[in-house]
């Protein structure tokens, strides 16, 4: 179930050229709807899980887990009429491993169809090895822009984001909030370099101007002093960040120390402050304005109750990540009542319609992407001793 964890990413140019020896060394390619097509309808089906449960996003693949669940729990194990038996897989960090976890569940596992997916790197490197193998790959989170653009394909789905569009929801309003220029920094991965393009190119369209661009280098940064140095020399009235997991946790928290989180506003997608790595930032995290389609503060009968029922099964609030998950098969849930796999299934997934998610209704839309509500977060004090991502407006 679990393959190897490897140490670093690799630039996300060599990712094609990676995969394809993955795929020459497992002998893997070709159909699976021998094993995989339809079944009768109330005959039971296998779906892949893949998300990391080691490395840095272990904690992204198991809130991702846990929100897959609970829809099934809700359901009695069922999705579409279906008795499902859910076989998940380690993807790691990267295309190394996430790309024959993903072979395993097709070619040996004979599954129906696979959920999950967080690295972009993986979701783009698995693409040609779903639409050859006439497979349904869900992706749950992974947000690369060519995933449901350039490199779109009928048997390939996102639940989740594209990177362009949740990081271009904010540029408008950053434009009216800030009061000069913006500093724009990220992690230098393929999702960090289209999350500030994303930014970039709305806020400039609408007037706004960049004071300075810098990548700092993906998984190996600890000291963010000398980018925080060159932010402080800028002239930025407001800074736009990418960042997620622990790297957004010690990014915010060595903001707030070296002073600027009081002088220069800091705006970012919301992976910066979700989840765990909110918990961890702790009062650092005040004032960071974000960009995502989900909060837990999302006043709507729906999300009451979907908030209530994750923390009771989990003992812990849910995160994007499990919102994700828990629409993913929400999605299964109506495709698979028409089709239990193959080709079918991928066609069942175009008349899915409106989904009814705690983050409010969205749809696929003639990309395979998700059609939906942006919000503007602002993390505040909750409770207690936590803090919240508190929805200050709608980002259109």
């Amino acid at each position: 179930m679990s393959v190897r964890a490897f140490r670093s990413m690799r630039p996300a140019a060599a990712v094609a050229a990676l995969v394809t020896g993955i795929l020459a060394l497992s002998g893997c390619g070709g159909s699976s709807l021998s094993q995989s097509g339809d079944t009768q309808s109330s005959g039971p089906v296998k779906i892949g899980l893949l998300v990391p449960l080691s490395g840095v996003y272990a904690q992204l693949g198991q809130d991702m887990r846990d929100g897959f669940k609970l829809y099934l729990d809700q359901h009695g194990g069922k999705l579409g009429g279906h008795t499902v038996d859910v076989v998940t897989a380690d993807e790691g960090e990267g295309p190394q491993t996430g790309v024959p976890a993903a072979q395993k569940l097709v070619n040996q596992d004979h599954v129906s169809a696979v959920a999950g997916v967080v690295n972009s790197a993986t979701a783009l490197g698995l693409r040609d090895f779903f639409d050859e193998s006439k497979v349904p790959l869900l992706v749950a989170n992974a947000g690369a822009d060519d995933i449901t653009g350039a490199r779109k394909s009928l048997y390939v789905w996102r639940t989740s984001f594209a990177n362009g569009k949740v990081a271009g929801a904010l540029g408008p309003t950053v434009v009216k909030e800030a009061s000069g220029p913006v500093y724009l920094i990220a992690a230098d991965y393929a999702a960090g370099r289209e999350m500030v393009a994303g930014f970039r190119k709305t806020f400039v369209a609408a007037g706004g101007k960049v004071a300075g661009e810098e990548y700092s280098p993906f998984g190996k940064t600890q000291d963010y002093q000398p980018f925080l140095s060159k932010i402080r020399t800028s002239g930025a009235k407001a800074v736009f960040a990418f960042y997620a997991g622990a790297e957004a946790v010690s990014f915010v928290k060595q903001y707030q120390q070296f002073g600027l989180a009081d002088r220069i506003p800091l705006y970012g997608t919301g992976f910066l402050t979700e989840g765990g790595a909110l918990a961890a930032q702790g009062k650092a995290a005040v004032g960071v304005k974000t960009s995502l389609h989900y909060s837990t503060e999302l006043n709507t009968p729906r999300n009451t109750e979907f908030v209530a029922a994750y923390s009771k099964a989990y003992s812990k609030s849910p995160t994007v990540y499990a919102v994700q998950a828990y629409d993913t098969a929400a999605v299964l849930d109506k495709a698979l009542a028409k089709a239990s796999g193959g080709e079918k299934l991928a066609t069942a997934l175009t008349g899915v319609g409106p989904i009814d998610s705690p983050r409010g209704r969205w749809s696929f839309d003639a990309d395979h992407d998700a059609q939906q509500q942006y919000y503007l977060r602002e993390v505040r004090a909750g409770s207690g001793d936590t803090f919240v991502n508190a929805v200050v407006g709608d980002l259109s």
